[in-house]
């Protein structure tokens, strides 16, 4: 595992669609990010062609118990074409990488996968008391 992980933003491309529905959330403003993600692995970075997975909650499927938000995931549409990558001049950083994949809006019919059932260790669970 690296010491310090990547840290990959998915960005999309100048005059790509719904650009209107992409806000941040805080301000509101409008934005070209689609997603960023923290990754410790070896992993690579994404090249050109990957699809970020997008996860998808199907409300009446969800369940507490098995589902954090999301109830299910797909390859998603937005597909990675250039990446620019940026690296510290000194080891200081928070990140060993930053990566900026710019993604096209390129549509797929990828069928929806269930998400794994969450699993908690009975040491992690908390017991919930009524307020009553």
């Amino acid at each position: 595992m690296s010491a310090n992980p990547k840290y990959i933003i998915f960005r999309a491309e100048k005059d790509e669609p719904g650009w209107e529905s992409r806000k941040l959330e805080h301000t509101q403003q409008l934005t070209r990010i689609l997603t960023e993600h923290f990754d410790s692995s070896n992993k690579p970075i994404p090249e050109p062609g990957y699809r970020p997975t997008e996860f998808i909650r199907v409300d009446a499927l969800h369940n507490t118990e098995e589902h954090g938000y999301s109830t299910h995931y797909r390859q998603g549409d937005w597909e990675v074409s250039p990446v620019e990558t940026y690296t510290p001049d000194l080891p200081i950083g928070k990140f060993d990488v930053v990566a900026i994949c710019y993604c096209k809006y390129n549509p797929i019919n990828a069928p929806l996968q269930p998400m794994p059932k969450r699993q908690v260790e009975e040491s992690q669970k908390l017991e919930v008391k009524s307020q009553n």
